[in-house]
C-alpha cells in the first residue's frame, strides 16, 4: 500500500457485484499491477477443523485504470468466512481490502429458486473493521426459514428444503447443544415434497424432566432415516442475522423461551430463568 509521510497506508475499496448464476465480480480502483496481481481469498481458521486452501483469483485490466477479478459458482467455497487480499506480485505481502458499495440485489429473492444438492452460497459483507469479507455455506441440503410466528405459547415456522425433499415419517428435532437432549415436532409438509410447517411447544423446552438444555439446535429429518438438515436462513443478502433479526422471549413455566438465529444463520431457541 502506498503511504505519504506519517499517514496511514490508503485502503483499496472494493465494489463487489453478484449475478444470478452466482458470480461474484470485484471492482478494484486501481490499474492491474505488472507481475501476476492476485485477489486473494483467505479463510479464517476455525476452531478443530483443518483450513481450506486459499483462493486466488487473477486481476484482469478492464482498460479504465481499474481491474477486476471473478469468483466464478464453481469451485463452490467451503464453509466459513473468507477475508479478501490484494496481492501484487506472488512474493507481496498482501494487503487488507476494504469494502467498498456492495450490490447485491439479485440475492435478496435467492429463496425463490430450489436449490441442487450441495447448497453452496457466498455472501459478500463490509466486516467490522470495514474490510471486505465473504460468508460461505456449504451443505449437503439445508432448510430455509421464511415466515415465523412467536405467539405466547408456541412458535410456528414456515420452511422450505434445498437440496433434499420430504417424504413419510418427516419431522423437525431439537437438539440440546450440550447435552444432546432430543424433542421432535410433527413436520407438515406440503404437497411438492419441498414446503414444511412446524410448531414448537414452549412448554417441551422449559419441561423438568433430567433433559432440559439452554440452547436447542433445529434440524429436519425429512423422512424416517433421513439425515438431519439444519433449519435457518442463508438464501438472501444478509450475512449475519444474529443481531439484526431479533424475536421476542415468551414466559413459559417460570422461564422465557427465545428464537433466535446463531452466527452461522441457523435457527435455534434459547431457554433462560424468567
Amino acid at each position: 500500500m502506498s503511504t505519504t509521510g506519517d499517514k496511514e497506508p490508503r485502503v483499496i475499496r472494493v465494489t463487489c457485484v453478484a449475478d444470478a448464476d452466482g458470480r461474484l465480480t470485484f471492482d478494484l480502483p486501481l490499474p492491474a499491477p505488472d507481475g501476476r496481481p492476485h485477489l486473494l481469498l483467505k479463510p479464517r481458521p476455525r476452531k478443530g477443523e483443518a483450513d481450506p486452501a486459499a483462493r486466488r483469483l487473477p486481476l484482469q485490466a478492464t482498460g479504465d485504470d481499474r481491474s477486476r477479478a471473478v469468483l466464478e459458482p464453481l469451485p463452490a467455497l467451503e464453509e466459513g468466512r473468507w477475508d479478501a487480499f490484494l496481492v501484487r506480485e506472488p512474493d507481496a505481502e498482501p494487503e487488507r481490502l476494504g469494502s467498498g458499495p456492495l450490490d447485491l440485489r439479485v440475492l435478496v429473492d435467492g429463496a425463490r429458486v430450489d436449490r441442487p444438492s450441495p447448497v453452496a452460497v457466498r455472501i459478500p459483507y463490509r466486516a467490522q473493521d470495514g474490510f471486505l469479507a465473504l460468508r460461505a455455506w456449504l451443505r449437503p441440503a439445508h432448510a430455509e426459514t421464511d415466515r415465523i410466528e412467536v405467539a405466547d405459547r408456541a412458535t410456528t415456522v414456515t420452511a422450505r428444503l434445498h437440496g433434499t425433499e420430504a417424504g413419510e415419517g418427516a419431522v423437525v428435532r431439537l437438539r440440546g447443544r450440550e447435552n444432546g437432549a432430543e424433542r421432535t415436532f410433527r413436520a407438515s409438509t406440503d404437497g411438492d415434497g419441498r414446503g414444511f410447517r412446524f410448531t414448537v411447544d414452549h412448554a417441551e423446552l422449559t419441561r423438568d424432566d433430567g433433559a432440559g438444555a439452554r440452547y436447542w439446535d433445529v434440524d429436519v429429518l425429512p423422512a424416517t432415516g433421513a439425515a438431519p438438515v439444519r433449519v435457518g436462513r442463508l438464501l438472501d443478502d444478509v450475512a449475519d442475522r444474529k443481531h439484526s433479526f431479533v424475536y421476542p422471549a415468551r414466559k413459559t413455566g417460570g422461564r422465557l423461551v427465545r428464537l433466535y438465529y446463531t452466527v452461522d444463520n441457523d435457527l435455534a431457541f434459547e431457554v433462560t430463568s424468567g
